[in-house]
């Protein structure tokens, strides 16, 4: 293969890298993608860095990672490139559809570069980890490692919905940001900017009903939305794209990055185990790293606020160079001297562990209590060890028309549109509308490291309705922060792809994911459990009726009488992954 005529410039001040832009690569069915490539200068061979995204190539992600030329100038030739139908290249869009066949073309391409070793290695955060994962679904013979970072296991569960409820307010403001660049394309301006207010201005829209008439997203500019409001279940739209339904089919090592309040955390961290047990080759399930920290989706600072270089996106850069060394250019580099290493919220370290969750972690059970009044922080609701006796539930109303906010979360991209990170609980708190669980303070410090669970025994007055949680920890001066939040939709309790109504006012054991939690809580801290039914606008409202998803407007919402039990034959209870301290 030789270059087209087109010749290489130099970028200023980077004489040792030369850049080719809008290099044509041809896809299997003639459509041509876009690409960038930067290239050591000189006649020398390298492996090739792929960076597949629908953001456009000549930003290539810039906002998370070094500019490529930091990577050229570290002996690697890297290509960025436009997926189909965004940007500058040819063919039309749909999220997730041709990514699979598209990375394996694209991967094999770019191994038959003048200037390529031949071996390729993939990176990118976000939707650009869908592209690698994808790609690495059909065992491109050129593909040696990927970098998946902050990205999910399948695009339903995880990343549309979670647990049956609709990620509001990252889907739509996704969905709209996407549009634009769609109107972009076919030169419709006064679609552009209709977008971009829609986009800046998309809390406002997330209360509008019926969802399936989302005005932002009326137009033929965004089919995707409908189609996935339309797939409320997991069905076969869904199944054909899910990288979890089967493992074995990626043979691969794999780098895999997360955050402690990015919305993919717990994908992030289902492809690390998932990958490590049941890979399809010895490379696969012995070379797969996990490192998370202390972030948002975006940006990767830490997510108190303070300035940490030791936490910054840089230390990123640095893994994925090292990472990229080992498997690549064959050097010894130490990057899987630990399988897991996190960034451990409050104790502000980085720390190695064996396996997640660590090996000397142990579950520990914390049941919730009250005498009949946990409504708010001021009442009686109390978490302990000690398994319930005989106590009253506990009883709040909800009414789709006043969800409870969502302060702080795991939504995503920007904290403009979507609820993301920390935040005092404080004005949630003192609502009589949600159930609040506190501990006693804890004698001895502990490190929270693993995931985190919800079994919650409740009944409800209406034929369906959701169960929300929010695990927070409380500091001695009373202040509650919230580390990790889940849903369960009822109709979903026992199946994803098949929902099924509740029987009013019955007794159903509800099993909620919180997900993944790295934190080190401190002697005199408490921890505390927040029950509710709805988390908005980081979920959807449940109108409490049982009618079809997002076809009912506002007036159809009902209210609901919702009673949580605790008692010894409903033992509801929360399970920690608790690591003792030693130090």
């Amino acid at each position: 293969m030789e270059w087209p005529s087109e010749r290489a410039v130099t970028l200023v001040g980077t004489p040792e890298v030369e850049l080719r832009r809008d290099v044509p690569c041809a896809m299997r069915d003639g459509v041509h993608l876009a690409t960038d490539i930067y290239q050591p200068a000189g006649d020398s061979q390298h492996p090739v860095l792929l960076l597949r995204l629908p953001y456009d190539k000549t930003q290539a992600e810039s906002i998370l990672y070094a500019h490529p030329a930091w990577y050229a100038r570290h002996g690697y030739m890297v290509v960025v490139q436009d997926c189909r139908g965004r940007w500058k290249s040819e063919g039309e869009w749909y999220p997730f559809r041709d990514e699979a066949a598209d990375g394996f073309d694209a991967i094999e391409w770019a191994a038959s570069l003048p200037g390529s070793s031949g071996s390729v290695g993939m990176y990118g955060a976000s939707y650009a980890g869908a592209t690698q994962l994808l790609a690495a679904t059909q065992r491109p013979p050129s593909l040696v490692t990927i970098c998946p970072a902050i990205t999910a296991s399948q695009y339903f569960d995880g990343w549309t919905y979670n647990q049956g409820a609709l990620a509001l307010a990252f889907a739509a403001s996704w969905a709209t940001d996407l549009g634009r660049d769609t109107a972009r394309r076919e030169g419709d301006d006064a679609a552009v900017v209709a977008l971009s207010k829609a986009f800046m201005g998309a809390p406002s829209w997330y209360w509008h009903l019926p969802l399936n008439t989302y005005p932002p997203l009326a137009s033929s500019l965004t089919p995707y939305f409908r189609d996935w409001l339309d797939h409320p279940t997991y069905d076969d739209y869904w199944r054909r794209w899910s990288i979890d339904e089967d493992y074995a089919r990626l043979t691969v090592p794999a780098l895999h990055i997360a955050g402690w309040y990015d919305i993919f955390l717990s994908g992030s961290v289902k492809n690390f185990v998932g990958l490590q047990h049941d890979g399809g080759s010895n490379a696969a399930r012995q070379g797969q790293k996990l490192v998370i920290g202390p972030w948002m989706h975006i940006p990767w600072v830490p997510a108190n606020g303070s300035i940490d270089a030791t936490a910054s996106s840089t230390v990123i850069d640095h893994w994925q160079i090292a990472w990229f060394d080992q498997f690549l250019k064959g050097k010894e580099t130490g990057v899987l001297d630990a399988p897991v290493t996190v960034f451990v919220l409050n104790q502000r370290q980085w720390r190695d562990f064996d396996a997640w969750p660590p090996s000397q972690a142990r579950p520990a059970s914390y049941f919730l209590h009250s005498n009949g009044q946990a409504n708010a922080a001021h009442g009686d609701g109390t978490l302990s060890l000690k398994p319930p006796a005989n106590e009253p539930a506990d009883i709040f109303t909800y009414h789709p028309d006043a969800p409870i906010p969502s302060l702080g979360g795991h939504s995503c991209c920007f904290s403009t549109v979507a609820p993301m990170g920390p935040a005092v609980q404080t004005p949630v708190e003192a609502l009589n509308s949600v159930l609040v669980y506190t501990s006693a303070a804890l004698e001895r410090t502990i490190d929270l490291i693993g995931d985190v669970s919800l079994v919650l025994y409740a009944a409800s007055t209406a034929v369906d309705t959701d169960w929300t949680a929010r695990l927070c920890q409380v500091d001695p001066d009373g202040v509650s922060t919230n580390l990790q939040e889940g849903i369960v939709r009822a109709r979903y309790r026992d199946s994803l792809s098949d929902p099924t109504p509740i029987e009013p006012d019955q007794v159903y054991a509800y099993t909620i994911p919180l997900g993944p939690v790295g934190a080190r809580i401190s002697a005199g801290h408490r921890l505390r459990l927040v029950v509710s039914s709805s988390d908005f606008p980081q979920w959807d409202r449940n109108l409490n009726t049982g009618g079809r998803h997002f076809d009912e407007g506002p007036t159809a919402g009902q209210a609901a009488t919702q009673t949580i039990l605790h008692d010894e034959e409903h033992p509801s209870c929360l399970t920690l992954s608790v690591l003792p301290v030693t130090d």
